[in-house]
This record gives C-alpha cells, structure tokens and sequence, in this order.
C-alpha cells in the first residue's frame, strides 16, 4: 500500500504525522511512503531527509491524495481535504466524531474509511497507538515551561548571598496524561506542587511524583472516573466543595495549571474570575482546556491576556505544535502502530478487521456506513480501577495520640530486650567463667547499642551511612583478630564470626560506595 502525509493546512499547525524513521519502519511493513513538499518544515525536517529515507516528495496536496492508498494527518481534515478522498481510501488523523458530524457525514459519502486517532479505546494493549496520551504528555510538559516563561520568578527556592527566594507554589487541577506531565515538570523544577482531581485513585500517583494531594472533605456519591478513566461529570454538591477549596488556594499559589476535560462535552469551569481576582499579581494560569472552551472564565483561546489585578491567563491551543519535533517523532510513532495491526502479515495489505476492539474502536466510517460511535471494548479500560477509601486528615489531637502511643510501644520493646539480655547475662554468669563474661558483656552492649543506632536511621541515609559502618567494622575486626588468641573456644568461635561479618561489611560498603561514585561520573 502507499501511504502518505499531507502538509497541516490548519493555521500555525508545525507537526506532520510522518517522519524519516517512521517511514523506513513503515517500508518495513511492505508499503510505500509519500510526502507532501514542505509538510516536515515547521518540524525541522526537510524534503531531502525524506528523500534519504527512501520518501516519495511529491509538491501538492493534490497530487498526494491521488497516488495514495492511505492519507496520514495531524488535525481534522477540511471539507476541501474530505472531496479529495476516493471510495476504498483510508484516512488516519485526530477527527472528534461526536464535534464533526457534517465532516462524517461526507467522509461516508466519499466512501472513504476513516480511523479517529482520538477514538483509539484506552485499553493496555492500545496504549501504542494512544495519540491522545502523546500530545497530553507534551502538552503537560510545555504548559509548565510556557507558565515560567510568564512567571517572574525562579520556581526553586534559593538562598544566595543577595536574599533567601521562596519557591513557587503549583497547583494542577486534574490528574490525566497531561496533568501528570505537568506536576513531574513542575516538581523537577523545584516548585512546592499541589495537585487535585476527582478520581481518589491517582492521589498515589501524584504522591508518589512529589506533590500534595489536595483532599477534599466530602463523600462521593458516585465514582469520579468515567469509562475508560476520564472524569465524570461532578454533583452540584461535590462541585461546591470543590470550588470552595480552589477559593482557599487561590491567594497561596503562584502558578495554576488545568486539564480537566470530559469526553464529548465542554470543559467545565473551574477556576472562576473571583478566583483570579483573589491571585497575587504577577501569577500565573495555563489553561490547557481552552480549545474546548477552558477551565478558566478568563481564558480567550489561542491568545495570552492579563487580568486587571495582574495575573497571566495563558489560552493557547497548540501547545504540541510548539513542540513539533518531539510531537511530530510520537504522533508518527502512534501512526505506524496503527498502520502495524493494518498490517498483521507485513506484506504490505491491509487488512481491516472490524472484529478487533482497538481498530473497530477507532474507525468511524467504513465501506460507505458511519460506525461512530463504537460499541464498548471487551475488555476493561487501562484506569477503570475501584477507587480506594479516600485518606483522612489527622486532627492534632489524634496526631498526638498517634504519637503517645508509638512512644509507649518503643519503650515496652526496649524494656523487653533488655529485660531479654538481662536473663541471657545471667544464666552465661552462672554457668561460663568470668574471663568470658568480660568480653560478653561488652558483645551485647554493642549489640544492643548498633541496633539502636542503625534501626533508627532513615532508609534513604542508609547508602551514606556505608562509609560510617566501614570505620565501626574495622574497629570491630581489629579487636575480633585479638580475641582470635584467646585459649576460650567460645571466645575464638565468636572472634572468627567478628571477622567474618565484619569483612563482609567492610568489602561490601566499598563496593557500593564505589557504585554510588560511578553514577555521578561523566562518561
């Protein structure tokens, strides 16, 4: 088959959804590649790249639609791209069915069939062709870089010789692909991040990334993720709370990021003009909801303003496009795992099987019908989890309960070890002779006192602490070789055992320590 990618004719569009390598994979699979001239150039990628993969650089539109068998695409086609489709012709781009019903309507008319990138189902063994999560990812990430290109400050905090700078507070609203990016971007960069989502479920997630889960106090009467792990549509109840809790950070947070969308409806409202005006001047809000009408009241599409108390309301709508090299290789990328499953024999046919769910998911017109919307996967959805029972704040007064009690729980343990070595010492007393109650006595007193010290410290000083237990050890040997001469054969035994442990405390701490310093080298 021959397959080809137009030049994006959508205003300030940079990506193309084929690159050099995903073509020489293409080629692999047994089909042809073709190009329009210039389609690559707002991705950095010229004709004379393609033509070095083995790409065919034809110089129209027109003439592309012509030779091939399957039109690759980024955004939704025009109705002048629709008319140069041809009965038997595949199309692959983003399309938003449900939005587009006219552009459906001639596709089928065209008998073209036509596979929604945006409609590929969220299911484990699809996540390579998820086009939707690759975008969101770099939407994520450059939202983070377009809030500090607006934002007057650093977003680590530093002392320097000329002041203390505090770091910027974050907060993301919604925890998708997108939000995820974001709160990873924003966090590496030093910033005190917060992050809110209905869905109970990611608040692990977005721990587990640094940030601060935003809780809300209120019983959810129904599940906050909506099939195929998207967010469901809140209560009137829920939505109050929430908004209320979005009232309290506002005057805190320098930097404001939101992703919450919901499949096939307007992006809901979530960050009010009272909540901007209750922002420091000079902050920040990046609105990556604003092609669907925004989170934001303020948000203006596609453009950057300020509101009257000097907050940034950022709405732009291409931030992948603003990327395009990096979102041009994993479109294309997404694209030839698609053309992959066209292609199970690698010889170049296509082979269109409406039984499998993730094809049958994204087509939405096929041999002259209209196949939106698809039927349910049959298997369950990537984050169609059950949410787990939502974490409570503790008060301080069941803080400082928690607390007593683990004081009196330490002191029973230690009063039972040495209520423990106390009987040991004294049953060795009765039976062993004095020269092995010296050195006894002095081994569990070590032994009690190492434990104490090393249980004590925190996993993460554990690797650091090599170097101190490397001196102790040699300590430790030093006196094991002495007692290695004692005439007591327990004595000896334990000396030996001394010697044993120790070197391998010793021979191992030097070798981790060496790995650790290997890390940091440049190669």
């Amino acid at each position: 088959m021959k397959i080809g990618a137009p030049k994006e004719i959508f205003p300030g569009e940079a990506r193309v959804a084929m690159t050099p390598d995903s073509a020489l994979q293409l080629q692999k699979l047994g089909h042809e590649c073709f190009v329009e001239a210039g389609a690559g150039q707002g991705a950095g990628i010229s004709d004379a790249a393609y033509a070095g993969a083995g790409v065919t650089v034809l110089q129209d539109a027109a003439a592309l639609f012509a030779a091939v068998d399957v039109v690759a695409k980024v955004r939704p086609p025009v109705e002048a791209e629709v008319q140069m489709l041809r009965a038997g012709q595949t199309l692959i781009s983003f399309f938003y069915p449900a939005q587009n019903t006219e552009l459906l309507e001639q596709a089928k008319a065209q008998g073209a069939t036509v596979i929604a990138m945006d409609m590929v189902p969220r299911i484990s063994r699809a996540q390579k062709m998820d086009a939707l999560s690759s975008m969101a990812n770099i939407a994520g990430y450059r939202a983070v870089i377009e809030a500090g290109s607006n934002f007057g400050r650093f977003f680590t905090g530093q002392v320097t010789a000329a002041g203390k700078v505090p770091p910027a507070k974050v907060l993301v609203v919604g925890a998708g692909v997108a939000g995820l990016a974001a709160i990873g971007t924003a966090t590496s960069l030093g910033a005190i991040v917060h992050a809110f989502d209905v869905r109970p479920e990611v608040s692990e997630q977005i721990e587990s990334m640094g940030a601060n889960f935003v809780f809300l106090e209120f019983e959810p009467t129904q599940d906050g993720a909506a099939t195929g792990g998207y967010a469901a549509p809140s209560s009137p109840e829920f939505r109050e709370k929430q908004l209320a809790k979005f009232r309290e950070l506002a005057p805190e947070m320098d930097i404001v990021i939101t992703t919450a969308l919901i499949p096939g409806r307007p992006a809901p409202k979530l960050w009010t003009e009272d909540m901007v005006a209750l922002m420091k001047p000079g902050s920040v809000v990046v609105d990556l909801a604003a092609e669907r009408g925004g989170n934001c009241d303020l948000t203006v599409p596609d453009e950057k303003i300020v509101s009257p108390n000097g907050v940034t309301i950022v709405g732009y709508t291409d931030f992948p496009s603003r990327m395009a090299a990096q979102a041009s290789t994993l479109y294309s990328t997404n694209i030839r795992h698609m053309m992959t499953d066209l292609t199970p024999k690698k010889d170049g046919a296509i082979f269109h099987n409406m039984e499998d769910d993730v094809i049958r998911g994204a087509t939405v017109t096929h041999e002259g019908a209209i196949t939106f919307p698809p039927p349910p996967p049959k298997i369950a959805a990537i984050a169609a989890a059950k949410p787990k029972e939502k974490a409570r704040e503790l008060t301080h007064e069941e803080k400082r309960a928690a607390e007593i009690a683990a004081f009196k729980t330490q002191t029973r343990n230690q009063v039972g070890m040495l209520v423990i070595g106390g009987a040991l010492i004294l049953l060795a007393g009765l039976f062993a002779p004095a020269s092995f109650m010296s050195h006894f006595i002095v081994f569990v007193l070590s032994v009690y006192v190492g434990v104490q010290v090393i249980w004590n410290v925190s996993h993460s000083l554990h690797t650091p602490l090599m170097a101190v237990t490397n001196a102790i050890s040699s300590i430790i040997i030093l006196g094991a070789l002495m007692q290695i001469g004692s005439g007591n054969w327990l004595v000896v035994i334990l000396a030996a055992a001394s010697v044993f442990m120790a070197g391998i405390n010793i021979f191992g701490g030097f070798m981790v320590t060496r790995r650790m310093l290997a890390m940091f080298q440049k190669s």
